[in-house]
């Protein structure tokens, strides 16, 4: 049984407009849907990356942000946080903590991004069928690979001007 998957069509302002495919969010169409990111921060100050899988539709193989989803239609933006983190990395005893909203276009699909961090030193369980792989950087290791194609474009945007500044907090 294969089913569709329909993301929320918003407003810059997160406003819920109307409903789309992935596909059809994914296809050039630049329909604004909303998504989360969390970056999960060990006690050391190291980030914790997942390696996308090579099957994904976007950005396949490229280290990425701990965890990123999309919001389902007709979830909360905090649900499909909680439920992107169990699903991907086994975590559910985590305090995540509000970044920045913003939009992100790539050449492809426009992003509504609910970025979210959290400090965490328990188990983390990445789903094989989700993440290829997935370790913790340190961050001059993510300084010295920016711009080398190994990391994603969204990730390097958030890296640059919001996660670089939380390592001296």
């Amino acid at each position: 049984m294969n089913l569709i998957e329909y993301f929320p069509i918003v407003t810059e302002d997160g406003e819920v407009t109307g409903k789309a495919s992935r596909e059809e969010c994914h296809s050039g169409t630049f329909l604004l849907h909303p998504v989360i990111h969390l970056h999960i921060f060990n006690s050391k100050g190291e980030i914790y990356l997942q390696k996308r899988a090579p099957d994904k539709d976007i950005q396949p193989g490229k280290w990425d942000t701990s965890v990123g989803g999309h919001v389902d239609y007709g979830e909360e933006v905090v649900d499909a946080l909680l439920r992107e983190v169990r699903e991907e990395l086994g975590i559910t005893d985590f305090t995540p903590i509000l970044l920045r909203v913003y939009k992100f276009v790539s050449d492809r699909e426009a992003e509504m991004v609910h970025s979210y961090y959290t400090v965490y030193d328990g188990e983390i369980r990445p789903d094989p069928v989700e993440i290829s792989e997935g370790r913790f950087w340190m961050i001059e290791e993510i300084e010295n690979n920016l711009g080398k194609d190994v990391f994603t474009p969204n990730f390097e945007d958030e890296f640059m001007n919001v996660v670089r500044s939380l390592k001296t907090e």
